[in-house]
């Protein structure tokens, strides 16, 4: 009982490192964004088109800044976060697993990159243009600079995360916790997963911008689905 209390003290203790390092990567990327958070917000406001943004308060202008900030941060401090994850769950992989830490970081560095990309490059322009397109000619757009980056900084970030599912998927797989054919016998059940998903990300309940965010949700679990026999782990042969 008491060997069980340690370890489960030394696993705290272990998760609170792994956070504050985290959250120190945060910082540090936060401080380093702030020098260039006017520039990031000349980006971040592009897919918006002509949109005029407004400070509403005095406080506005600085706290905006501040956002954008804290979401460069968040984005630089991905790779990490990601081996401070994967780095507090090692104790419990395989020799052979845990090479794959390294692969594993890049792959979701390169995913995560890649969502934020297709995002900014094409979904958001249609959804922010559906979006304002629902005042008609009664309501005139007037937007706040602080709630334009709330929801720019959400939609990408989500969009970033959402392009892990395959990884996400087949590391699923390869761990034992789901078996190829079991994945492949879900797929009603992924298909309402990956409309959930696209309904929450997408900060519109538009049929078109849902369709175009769960598209590339549904090839990658297509693709996870032919690949999953390759990763998963070899039935053991019993010797005599």
């Amino acid at each position: 009982m008491a060997d069980n209390r340690m370890k489960f003290l030394e696993h705290i203790a272990e998760l609170r490192k792994r956070l504050m390092v985290s959250a120190l990567a945060v910082a540090v990327g936060f401080s380093g964004s702030l020098f260039f958070s006017v520039p990031l917000l000349r980006v971040l406001i592009k897919p918006a088109g002509n949109l005029h943004l407004v400070f509403l308060s005095p406080m506005e202008p600085f706290l905006v800044k501040v956002k954008v900030a804290f979401f460069a941060g968040m984005a630089l401090a991905l790779p990490v976060i990601l081996y401070e994850i994967l780095a507090f769950a090692a104790p419990g992989m395989k020799k052979k697993e845990k090479r794959l830490i390294f692969p594993i970081i890049v792959s979701m560095i390169i995913l995560f990159v890649g969502g934020v990309a297709f995002g900014y490059r094409f979904i958001m322009p249609i959804s922010t243009a559906w979006l304002l397109a629902q005042a008609g000619e009664i309501m005139k757009a007037s937007v706040s600079a602080s709630s334009y980056v709330t929801y720019a900084g959400w939609f990408l970030l989500g969009f970033g995360i959402s392009f892990e599912t395959p990884l996400f998927v087949l590391l699923m797989v390869r761990l034992g916790v789901i078996s190829p054919q079991k994945l492949r016998s879900s797929w009603r059940y992924a298909l309402l997963i990956i409309l959930l998903i696209s309904a929450v990300i997408t900060p519109d309940w538009s049929p078109i911008t849902m369709a175009v965010m769960a598209g590339p949700m549904l090839i990658f679990y297509i693709l996870s689905c032919f690949l999953a026999g390759l990763v998963a782990p070899k039935p053991q042969t019993e010797t005599a």
